[in-house]
């Protein structure tokens, strides 16, 4: 029985279809006292199991089904800093933050627990059946990971450690949307703005607001969207030279000694835990299984990728001075310019083509009716349930065999939400707590002026492939324990179902379904899909060697050993990046990374520390799984249902790599993915 008063929404499982939270009763002040509740009750829970005589699967499923109260509380409260946080969240978060991780510290280096794993590890039952022989593995190298085998001085400065990192890395997040909507690019001459459609300038002057004027906000990425509009060099450069200035240009906001911290504080915490480097403890976990192999694929395909660039630089210089601009080309010129060779090269304007992808389209006769053909999926709006924020919609979503769960979409940008897109979980899905999973998938498109349809680029509309394919890695999960419910899988493997799904947004027989004109109907022109295709191949030198960087970026600040920053000052931050990239043989002046360590928040906010490498490991299966569904008919029932059974209900319940085997017949081949980023040598592919 909880501690809790009953009034609190957290207090009891939600009654709303699906388990939804109650978020028209859900208020700030409501998760101190869940915390608070929900920590004791989980230690009470875990002390009582730990006091009972129970054969390996009760004490399996008592582990899984404890904390529950606390589980409640902790998935609402992450999900709303990132989605509608507003001063008293933040602050919250602050406070919290190092407390949630010392209590899960707390319960996770426990000595009894730790002992009772390491028996029913080193001698399981017979009659324990696969999944409860997996978590039994995990749970074994979990407290090995975790530091169980540390005396209790270690144990102690192993918590602090991680107290602090939580602390540090919620304060990076704060600080970097904080520095980002301050650092929102304002226009008061519109002619400034040239290029933008009226659309693009309704939007900016509706985020300028009482301000007048326009307001061009910032996206997460180092590359503006709006850079391949700009016709006026001038502003571009001023919207690239505030979208690199985050987090680094002194003040309240700046986030290089909060990263240069993180960055120590990992490394300390490797050396304790027996590893080199933070890279080596995070890869040792994943399915590269070492930081040669992950950092071994990226600096193979750097070299080509970096001569890809180099040459496309040299064509985009031509158009260049070919308008009479000075030289040489600049960051803030490279949108601009290949947005322009390729409308003339494929026919393709992407901003033209914004009209055929209205978004109300795309979802339902795109993404949803994909879903539909592959896995006989059915989605019906819900409008009575209650949703944490103005614009967030929900659907239920079931298949031949009934209901499956809940999808909340979050298409919009506001002040109170993080950039990016991605896909969380509200409810996991478990059979052994009767759960169906409630996911919300977020992006960040511009409102639209009132009384206007919500218009995608071709980016948003890939975008929104690609979140859908967690989402159904979510929905279509088939496991017992909620530890391995849906993209609960090593870093390295979750991106690859989603990358799968972007395949579907541009093949021929979907843009049929979804690509038409919002206003007349009429569809997508053949010769602008084929060049459409065409143009998606393109570019592929800028967009594999800005990734690249970043991702070499994260592993160089993540392979650094204990003591490397003592001494450093936030102006060290650009020297180390610099030096970090040449190193890499990455640094082009005129392709930053995607992302530049003020404001990388995969690495030092969110959960990609010295694993953003996963984005192309997981391309690898991508590619190849694509080819396998081009050699088996595409869009088939049969294909999608071989896909979802043998790969995306297992979660992570089975070995990731033996769920690729069993679905693909083999390892994956690596050359569909040199083919697909033109890094194969000449004369092969």
């Amino acid at each position: 029985m909880s501690a809790l008063d009953p009034a609190n929404p957290f207090a009891a499982p939600s009654e709303l279809p699906f388990a939804l939270p109650p978020f028209d009763r859900i208020r700030a002040e409501h998760f101190a006292p869940a915390f608070e509740a929900g920590t004791a009750e989980h230690l009470a829970e875990v002390d009582e199991l730990l006091g009972r005589d129970l054969g390996a699967a009760e004490f399996l499923d008592a582990l899984e089904s404890s904390g529950q109260l606390l589980g409640r509380a902790e998935a609402v409260f992450h999900n709303l800093l990132g989605t509608d946080a507003d001063d008293e969240l933040r602050a919250l978060a602050q406070e919290f933050a190092p407390r949630l991780a010392a209590h899960h510290d707390a319960v996770r280096l426990d000595p009894r627990l730790v002992q009772r794993v390491r028996r029913l590890h080193e001698d399981p039952p017979a009659d324990l059946g696969p999944e409860q022989r997996r978590l039994l593995e995990r749970l074994h190298r979990d407290a090995e990971r975790s530091g169980a085998l540390l005396d209790e001085a270690g144990r102690e400065r192993l918590r602090e450690l991680n107290a602090q990192l939580s602390a540090l890395t919620t304060r990076f997040d704060v600080e970097l949307l904080a520095d980002s909507n301050d650092l929102a690019v304002h226009v008061a001459d519109a002619e400034e703005l040239e290029g933008l459609s009226a659309a693009e300038l309704a939007r900016a002057a509706a985020a300028a607001g009482e301000r007048g004027g326009h307001l061009l906000p910032l996206v997460l990425p180092t590359g503006q969207p709006v850079l391949a509009a700009l016709r006026r060099r001038a502003t571009r450069r001023r919207v690239h030279e505030a979208s690199v200035a985050r987090g680094g240009r002194g003040g309240e906001h700046d986030t290089r000694a909060l990263l240069q911290r993180i960055a120590a504080l990992r490394a300390e915490r490797a050396a304790l835990l027996g590893f080199a480097d933070h890279a080596s403890w995070v890869v040792a976990d994943e399915t590269a299984g070492s930081v040669e192999a992950a950092v071994g694929m990226l600096r193979r395909l750097a070299p080509a990728a970096v001569a890809n660039a180099r040459r496309e630089a040299a064509e985009l210089t031509g158009l260049l001075l070919a308008d009479g601009e000075e030289g040489p080309l600049q960051p803030w010129d490279w949108a601009y310019y290949d947005e322009r060779l390729r409308r003339e090269r494929f026919a393709v304007d992407a901003e033209a083509l914004r009209p055929w992808f209205p978004l109300e389209r795309v979802l339902v006769d795109g993404v949803f009716a994909t879903a539909s053909a592959l896995y006989g999926l059915t989605f019906t709006e819900r409008t009575d349930l209650p949703l944490y924020s103005a614009g967030v919609r929900a659907f239920e979503v079931a298949d031949g065999s009934g209901p499956l769960g809940l999808y909340l979409f979050d298409p919009f940008a506001r002040p109170s939400k993080r950039g990016g897109a991605w896909m969380s979980s509200f409810v996991e899905q478990s059979h052994l707590l009767g759960q169906r999973p409630v996911v919300v998938n977020c992006l960040n498109v511009a409102p639209p002026a009132p009384g206007d349809p919500a218009l995608l680029s071709v980016d948003e509309v890939e975008t929104l492939f690609h979140e859908f394919g967690h989402t159904l890695h979510g929905l279509l999960s088939d496991v017992r324990f909620p530890r391995f419910s849906g993209t609960s899988v090593p870093r390295d493997f979750v991106e690859f179902p989603s990358q799968v799904n972007e395949f579907w947004a541009f093949e021929p027989e979907v843009l049929a379904r979804y690509a038409r004109h919002v206003q007349t109907g009429e569809a997508l022109p053949a010769g602008a899909v084929e060049g459409l295709r065409a143009a998606r191949a393109h570019g592929q030198g800028f967009s594999t060697t800005e990734y690249l960087a970043a991702a070499l970026l994260d592993q160089a600040w993540h392979r650094l050993a204990p003591g490397a920053l003592e001494g450093a000052v936030p102006e060290d931050v650009a020297a180390f990046e610099a030096a970090a990239l040449a190193e890499a043989g990455v640094a082009l002046e005129t392709v930053p990374p995607r992302y530049r360590s003020t404001y990388f928040h995969h690495v030092f906010g969110g959960g990609y520390a010295a694993a953003y490498y996963s984005y192309v490991w997981s391309e690898v299966l991508d590619a190849d799984t694509v080819e396998w569904f081009a050699e088996n008919g595409g869009l088939r029932r049969a294909n999608g249902e071989h896909f979802r059974r043998t790969l995306l209900a297992r979660g992570g319940s089975v070995d990731p790599l033996e769920a690729y085997r069993a679905f693909r017949g083999r390892d994956a081949a690596v050359e569909p993915l040199l083919r697909r980023r033109d890094l194969l040598p000449a004369g092969r592919g």
